[in-house]
């Protein structure tokens, strides 16, 4: 019980320090049907280290989850846990596979992936 209170704090911490602002979490709700297939095709790519591809297993589960880290009546924070995780776990992806693979995977268009690229602290192309 004292370890899951930890946890959520720790998570608190980080999408505190991440301060997402409004613009960007209804820029990453808005692409989140094609981030969630890029995060599959991604998962299912057996030329990703084990890693990385366990890693994003794990994102696709937690966003499957009906219950989030943070609830919903804490401003902003509540609804953006999904964001800031997809968008740590990408940014955690393009720097162990690379961002080419975000790029190779990407099921949207290319406005839609510099969207994503953006949010997950990628550099554009």
């Amino acid at each position: 019980m004292a370890r899951a209170l930890g946890y959520r704090l720790i998570l608190l911490g980080v999408l505190w320090a991440a301060k997402p602002d409004e613009a960007s979490i209804r820029e990453a709700l808005r692409l989140l049907p094609d981030v969630v297939r890029l995060i599959r095709r991604l998962a299912g790519d057996s030329t990703l280290p084990r890693g990385v591809q366990v890693r994003l297993v794990l994102v696709l589960g937690y966003l499957l989850l009906p219950i989030d880290l943070v609830p919903e009546f804490i401003p902003i924070l509540g609804y953006a846990d999904d964001a800031v995780i997809v968008a740590l776990a990408l940014r955690s992806v393009a720097r162990r596979a690379g961002p080419a693979a975000l790029d190779e995977h990407w099921p949207g268009t290319p406005a839609g992936l510099a969207a994503v690229r953006r949010l997950a602290g990628i550099p554009p192309v």
